[in-house]
């Protein structure tokens, strides 16, 4: 990636106020550009992007639903990006079972309303759309997952984020690559960091149980996931949108992002390894009827490392310990602005002048 690509560059991005979505804003005001987000408001009390800070960092900041087709498109146009990047989604699998209608509402015609809205925008040169590992239609053979497998879902989610994949091949095959516009999707693993207080996520659920001095409940410890840090999959992001720019249509498409194949590991080996470091915590098997989650995951990014020249930095238990470093930092009252930028900059891929 190169340093002085992203320095003045416009950027849309939905979804800033999420985890994921604060950590990409503070990654791109990091390398220079000029961000514009558009989303709800934040998802969780607290969240990264209030703690760190991150409204102030933006050129502009739009608090408005995906699903409202208007607004994105007044916001979008304002903006006049040359690079979007959509994040915008519910997210959670389990939330997902709960309310499937607003799942789908928001996951597929939120891309739909994206990718029209992008199309009335000549500023526009480069879309990086940001879907699931989970997208892959998963029958259990344990294979690692590749770019050309077949999509699919149990759960809405999944289905929800397949669906979306659909869709953005669809609008890039009909219409934007026809104005110029290279198109991609990302399908990244299982991401841990500091600042995610979602529920029902592994990591988040250990630390509120951890601070309130009680048990962690735990329903699938022997599954196996392709377990990141943040910082993974927001490198890969800025990497592939500069690739969209610079090398067109050589890079649009698909494109996995996942730690090495050796690295997935079980939900008890993340607990042994947050354990070790608070031997205070404790955590038990929630025995309970739960809906169906896949029991093995793991992604194929053989294309990434050898067409974008990516690979992860920081193996699992780095991640671990970064993701600890940060929700120490954050109880001790911390500048969590200023600690999240230290860690993007100790993360950051060797650049070009």
């Amino acid at each position: 990636m190169s340093r002085g690509f992203w320095v003045g560059r416009r950027v849309f991005l939905t979804g800033h106020t999420g985890f994921k979505g604060g950590w990409l804003a503070l990654a791109l005001h990091h390398a220079g550009a000029r961000v514009s987000g558009y989303a709800t408001d934040p998802p969780t009390e607290p969240s990264l992007f209030a703690v760190a800070r991150v409204a102030s960092l933006l050129s502009n900041h739009t608090i408005a639903d995906i699903r409202n087709a208007e607004a994105l498109g007044v916001a979008l146009r304002a903006a006049s990006p040359e690079i979007v990047f959509h994040l915008a989604a519910q997210s959670l699998v389990r939330e997902s079972y709960r309310n499937p209608v607003e799942t789908y509402a928001v996951n597929v015609f939120g891309s739909v309303n994206l990718l029209e809205t992008v199309r009335g925008c000549s500023s526009v040169r480069a879309v990086v759309n940001v879907t699931s590992d989970k997208c892959y239609e998963n029958v259990g053979t344990g294979r690692a997952h590749g770019e050309a497998d077949a999509l699919g879902g149990h759960d809405p989610y999944s289905s929800s984020k397949a669906c979306a994949e659909l869709v953005t091949s669809a609008y890039r095959d009909s219409f934007l690559a026809a104005q110029g516009v290279t198109v991609a999707t990302a399908r990244a693993g299982n991401v841990i960091g500091g600042g995610d207080w979602a529920s029902d996520r592994l990591v988040p659920d250990f630390l509120r149980a951890l601070d309130a001095g009680r048990a962690a409940s735990i329903r699938h410890p022997d599954a196996i996931r392709p377990w990141q840090h943040v910082l993974e999959p927001v490198s890969a992001y800025l990497l592939l949108a500069q690739a969209l720019v610079e090398q067109g249509v050589a890079r649009a498409g698909a494109w996995n992002f996942g730690p090495d194949e050796a690295e997935a590991c079980t939900v008890s080996w993340m607990l042994d390894r947050l354990t070790a470091q608070r031997p205070h915590a404790r955590w038990e098997r929630d025995v309970g009827c739960h809906p169906h989650e896949a029991p093995r995951l793991m992604l194929n990014s053989a294309k990434a490392r050898k067409e974008l020249g990516w690979q992860p930095h920081w193996d699992v238990a780095e991640a671990v310990d970064r993701t600890l470093e940060w929700h120490d930092a954050w109880r001790r009252g911390d500048d969590m602005r200023a600690l999240s930028l230290e860690q993007i900059e100790a993360h950051r891929q060797p650049v070009s002048a």
